[in-house]
């Protein structure tokens, strides 16, 4: 079980090999569209990422030309971000990202890889939407990259959901639907010895969403299934959300 610490859930246990445990999500094609998107909607000026972990958005955002500022209470996370190559360039204030502040304002604020349910609260997470809106500049964008919740594989009675089975690795969610908590489970196999972790969550509907965007001011402006602008469904199993500060 991960320990809670200083640095939250994402200590350096976890830091220690989190690009590794997440290579799919450093791959060009993983990567790639959502810089592409949220270059677009930087355009001249300034990115805040919220979460900005080990850099793995905010590098290759920032060697686009867009300055980037990140907010992550991890020391651990960012201390890698730190070792990267032109990691140093970029600005991070520790802290928790649903509201800590940080000077000046942002033409689009981020929150990927579902890291809007690191925040394991309703309240947590309207403090969020809050806390970008306050930062963006007029027009400017707040995206958020979710899953949608995998409650139709849930039959009656069951509330776990796999999501890798491998020889080396297993891992599954559970589901609290009465109070929408979840939980992340990852078994990882090395030398034969196993080692277990795992980390709390709140899954969070699009509607939802939409209304913590209109708390902060906000109004939906695109949903699309994934960072390459499909269109988003029924069938889809996550989101790329803009929301859109109304402009001056």
């Amino acid at each position: 079980m991960t320990d809670l610490d200083d640095d939250g859930y994402f200590g350096e246990g976890i830091a220690a090999t989190y690009d590794e445990s997440c290579a799919d999500m450093f791959r060009p094609e993983a990567v790639e569209p959502a810089v592409d998107l949220l270059a677009g909607l930087a355009g001249d000026g300034r990115a805040l990422e919220l979460g900005i972990g080990t850099g793995r958005i905010a590098l290759p955002l920032s060697h686009r030309g867009v300055p980037v500022h990140g907010i992550d209470m991890s020391r651990a996370m960012v201390s890698r971000l730190r070792a990267k190559p032109d990691g140093d360039a970029i600005d991070v204030t520790i802290g928790d990202f649903a509201t800590t502040r940080v000077p000046g304002t942002f033409a689009v604020a981020y929150l990927v890889f579902n890291t809007i349910n690191n925040l394991t609260t309703q309240d947590a997470q309207v403090d969020c939407f809050l806390n970008a809106a306050a930062h963006l500049r007029p027009g400017g964008c707040f995206v958020v990259e979710v899953g949608v919740p995998d409650l139709r594989r849930l039959p009656p009675g069951q509330n776990a959901v796999p999501f890798t089975i491998s020889p080396t690795r297993l891992g599954f969610d559970t589901y609290d639907v009465a109070t929408q908590a979840m939980s992340s489970h990852h078994i990882t196999i090395v030398d034969g010895r196993p080692s277990y972790w795992s980390l709390p969550f709140r899954y969070v509907w699009p509607a939802e969403l939409d209304l913590m965007a209109r708390l902060a001011g906000m109004r939906l402006r695109d949903r699309w299934e994934g960072w390459r602008r499909e269109p988003f469904t029924g069938e889809s199993r996550r989101h790329v959300s803009v929301w859109e500060k109304p402009a001056e």
